[in-house]
């Protein structure tokens, strides 16, 4: 088994093409807004009565909005409660471009996933992305013209070859919904990249990142979404994950993480602290603020105390749709 503990950061050398597991086989039994195809849509019931009746979101929460959370309340609820569009950003739809292409490659046998054949998969994949969500072609310039988009995704799916040997792996599962309910009823969601499991039932947890690794040290936000959903597969299968691996095709790099039974009880403890937080802006109405250097990149600015803006007026029930929580009347 895997016993080497902490985090390490590799650079890009050799294809990684093992998998956790004691035998390290060649194969194993068996992807912030439109970032990722990971994302995961908060999971909703209908409320008993009426057939019209608005759709309750189940108490919960994703990796994604308690880092919102954690980063500033108000954002959360704009994205949450509101459900504000936001624009796409150009990374963020690659992103999304080539998370869709690295899970669809695994549908071709092994010995055929090859780079070029990755690349191939870009015209149609890139047309399914645009056919469910047409603004993405607003961050072309010229969305008739996909020759540059097209060697940019490439760029990053040669670099993810030197970092794996999809041959030499056959993942368990791709694009993984995950969810556990908590003692309480709360339950933690989300969605995992890949997921690796050795014959000896080790399991390896995978996520796709376009963008360039944190600096040492700051990797506690990038940790925080694996240990979370190293959280919600140690309760649906009875072990804690072998391996944490985030892939950062910006810059080549793995960085790897063995988690421990004591850190993810840290991680429920600290998951649990942020849904306090949520439910008690909920309960008085309250999402305040917090500045930081991401404002910057905030969509909703001119709704901003912050920047002189007054968020909208929430319609009645719109909390308890959202979250499942019901302020004090």
């Amino acid at each position: 088994m895997l016993t080497d503990p902490g985090t390490v950061l590799t650079p890009a050398a050799a294809p990684d093409e093992e998998p956790a597991g004691d035998a390290a086989p060649a194969e194993v039994a068996g992807v912030a807004g439109l970032g990722s195809v990971a994302e995961v849509e908060e999971v909703a019931e209908i409320v008993p009565g009426a057939e019209e009746a608005p759709r309750v979101r189940r108490p919960g929460l994703s990796p994604s909005r308690a880092n919102d959370f954690m980063q500033c309340p108000l954002l959360f609820r704009f994205r949450v409660v509101d459900r504000l569009p936001e624009p796409p950003s150009a990374a963020a739809v690659r992103g999304t471009l080539v998370h869709a292409v690295l899970e669809r490659l695994f549908d071709a046998p092994a010995g055929r996933r090859t780079l070029d054949a990755a690349r191939a998969l870009l015209p149609a994949t890139w047309a399914s992305i645009v056919a469910d969500a047409p603004e993405c072609a607003e961050v072309l310039p010229d969305a008739a013209d996909t020759t540059a988009w097209f060697a940019d995704a490439g760029a990053l799916l040669e670099r993810w070859f030197t970092l794996e040997d999809p041959n030499r792996l056959q993942p368990a599962e791709r694009e993984l919904a995950v969810s556990t309910e908590l003692e309480d009823g709360f339950e933690l969601r989300g969605i995992i990249d890949r997921l690796d499991v050795a014959p000896d039932g080790a399991i390896r947890v995978v996520d796709y990142k376009t963008g360039k690794s944190p600096r040492e040290g700051y990797e506690g936000q990038a940790l925080f979404q694996m240990r979370f959903y190293a959280l919600v597969l140690s309760r649906l299968r009875g072990r804690v994950p072998a391996m944490l691996q985030l892939v950062y095709l910006g810059d080549g790099t793995l960085l790897r993480h063995v988690p421990s039974a004591a850190e993810l009880e840290t991680t429920e403890r600290r998951i649990r602290a942020i849904w306090a937080g949520i439910r008690s802006s909920a309960q008085s109405g309250t999402w305040a603020p917090r500045p930081g250097p991401l404002c910057g990149w905030c969509s909703h600015q001119a709704l901003c105390p912050t920047f002189g803006g007054t968020p909208p007026e929430l319609p009645a029930g719109a909390v308890e749709v959202a979250l499942g929580i019901r302020p004090p009347v």
